[in-house]
């Protein structure tokens, strides 16, 4: 998920290596090869890549707001489905409470 947030900060070649050994999930000799570079190179810059991808979270923080969104939004839409249900005006007073949170949040 830290590569979706922030791979597009870093360079096409990080990403280019990133990806092959992430993504595609080839091998550091066979991505060593395709791009002329030592296994250890390989493995070098995707311990760079992840600690660089890790950096950016550790500062910004939007895959752990990313979470908690995603996971307020899905208690959104359980108090919603209750409410079609069964009409109790407590799921609406919580889904007020939870969407103010989430306002406050942005």
């Amino acid at each position: 998920m830290l590569y979706d947030f922030y791979g597009e900060l870093l360079t096409e070649h990080q990403k280019e290596i990133y990806e092959s050994f992430v993504l595609e999930d080839l091998a550091l000799v066979e991505i060593a090869e395709l791009h002329g570079i030592s296994r250890q190179g390989v493995h070098e810059l995707v311990k760079r890549c992840d600690r660089i991808l890790t950096d950016y979270e550790d500062k910004l923080h939007l895959v752990e707001k990313f979470e908690k969104t995603k996971a307020l939004v899905n208690q959104i839409n359980s108090y919603t489905k209750q409410y079609k249900k069964s009409h109790d005006d407590i799921c609406i007073d919580k889904i007020l409470e939870i969407s103010d949170e989430i306002l406050d949040n942005m």
